[in-house]
């Protein structure tokens, strides 16, 4: 699997990760948005670990469903080459 092919499927599946978790990024837009307000500080904290948790879930799956293509991949390649 080529590296190109790879990192179009991650972005596709870290939109879809934003998509789902989309209140990280909300948050840290509404912080530095916001006028300076230690009220508001928790939206930082929040914001940050809800967006990081989004991108190493993205990575996580995106290394699962390569690593289980490559395997199909080279399942099939073996099969054709022993005629099973």
């Amino acid at each position: 699997m080529s590296g190109f092919s790879v990192f179009k499927r991650y972005l596709t599946i870290q939109a879809m990760t934003l998509v789902c978790g989309i209140v990280g990024p909300i948050f840290l837009f509404v912080y530095f948005a916001a006028q300076p307000d230690p009220t508001i500080r928790w939206m930082y904290w929040a914001g940050l670990f809800i967006t990081a948790a989004d991108v190493l879930i993205a990575l996580a799956i995106t290394s699962a469903v390569t690593t289980r293509a490559d395997s199909v991949e080279k399942l099939g390649h073996r099969m054709r080459n022993h005629g099973r």
